[in-house]
């Protein structure tokens, strides 16, 4: 994960819940941190996966002056869970760069890891309605809006497209 103090630093930016980005980081100190990157390389080879939960990569996104600006959590396959929820890729934004257009980038790369790294053709993600902002990176990206409850818009992105 490049310069772990740099990483460090990114997750520590995020509460454990901001509009559905889970960061199960907050809070951690850097020995708990050390460890929970452990756990991030097992989870990406499907090793010792809780019940549930299925293989994921955790990616850094890096601007070009080399500060950390955003992770983005990309699922290898989906549950009937994720499929109904969740989805496929999470992301957040550190709050110093946001609406700058990094989720935007960010989402894009990890659509390509999605096709050409895990053959995923279609990615479904989720947003909550009231974050109006992730839901214009998706579409920026080619979302579609595929269903909707009270609290969450589930769209669909052809991973395809985004080349």
């Amino acid at each position: 994960m490049g310069d772990l103090g740099k990483t460090y630093e990114l997750f520590q930016q995020f509460p454990a819940d901001e509009n559905g980005f889970e960061n199960d980081a907050a809070g951690l100190n850097r020995d708990e941190f050390d460890a929970y990157l452990r756990e991030l390389k097992n989870t990406a080879a499907g090793i010792n996966l809780p019940e549930g939960y299925v293989p994921a990569t955790k990616y850094i996104l890096v601007d070009d002056d080399g500060a950390y600006v955003g992770i983005f959590n990309l699922r290898h396959r989906l549950n009937d869970f994720l499929r109904k929820g969740p989805g496929h890729i999470g992301y957040g934004i550190a709050p110093a760069y946001r609406g700058k257009g990094y989720a935007t980038a960010g989402l894009k790369l990890t659509l390509e890891k999605a096709h050409n790294e895990f053959g995923i053709d279609e990615a479904y993600l989720s947003v909550h309605k009231t974050n109006v902002a992730s839901l214009k990176v998706q579409q920026h990206c080619g979302a579609r809006i595929d269903h909707e409850d009270n609290t969450h818009y589930y769209t669909r992105i052809a991973t395809t497209s985004t080349h």
